[in-house]
């Protein structure tokens, strides 16, 4: 990862503002409803992957590889369309979505809401 040349063009890699792993958020939201389904991480071969292949593909920070969104559960990630951000620290993925998104059998894992004072 570090130190590597970028499998991305050139104009795409430069506008990226990577974390100290060489990470950036991948928000990933159902195309036609807008529901948001999950959160992972991407380097640059992870994005390259993601935009060639049309399957979603992120890094796993805690098993230190590369993952295919439904490869072993099933739950596959259609890409629609990917978006960058105007700081380029973040992505949209857009997809269609096929079973659960999340590793805990959820649709979307963003399931647990907190209680918020109104103003």
């Amino acid at each position: 990862m570090a130190g590597m040349p970028s499998p991305l063009p050139a104009d795409l890699a430069a506008r990226l503002k990577r974390d100290a792993q060489g990470l950036v958020a991948a928000i990933v939201q159902q195309h036609d409803t807008g529901e948001v389904l999950m959160l992972g991480w991407m380097d640059d071969e992870a994005l390259r992957r993601t935009l060639t292949e049309g399957r979603v593909t992120f890094w796993s920070r805690s098993r230190g590889e590369y993952w295919r969104k439904g490869d072993t559960s099933g739950h596959v990630q259609h890409v629609k369309t990917v978006s960058l951000d105007c700081d380029g620290d973040a992505l949209l993925v857009r997809v269609d979505q096929v079973g659960a998104a999340c590793h805990t059998g959820e649709r979307t894992c963003f399931f647990t809401e907190l209680p918020v004072a109104q103003a």
